[in-house]
């Protein structure tokens, strides 16, 4: 599948996973925003990230940015060419996996730690 129809797919999923948020985390959500990207920028991978990792929260979390000198903007990532990987070519799975990542992102935003994102099946 081209990367075209991929993020198609990836962005109708991510805002079908934002309407069914709660009322109180959506606005937050919202105001995040998610850029589709084929894979990884290099620069992303001499951080120590995997190669295949399926996306990235990148800035401050929700209510931490007046805390920094320089507050960069919160945006998630997701890198649909591994998710297309691991979906091993099934759209359904693709879309599956897009949803968990991005909910595994936000709850960076949010300001969640790898546990707490465990504990919400969000591993």
């Amino acid at each position: 599948m081209n990367l075209a129809r991929l993020t198609e797919l990836a962005a109708a999923t991510v805002t079908a996973t934002q309407r069914q948020l709660p009322p109180a985390i959506r606005p937050l959500a919202l105001a995040v925003p998610v850029h589709y990207e084929a894979a990884p920028h290099p620069s992303v991978l001499a951080e120590g990230f995997e190669p295949d990792i399926l996306g990235l929260f990148s800035g401050h979390p929700h209510g931490t940015e007046l805390a920094h000198d320089s507050p960069a903007p919160p945006e998630i990532l997701l890198y649909l060419e591994n998710l297309w990987d691991l979906a091993e070519g099934d759209p359904a799975v693709f879309r599956e996996e897009t949803r968990l990542t991005y909910l595994h992102e936000l709850g960076h935003y949010l300001g969640w730690d790898e546990d707490e994102l465990t504990a919400r099946g969000l591993e």
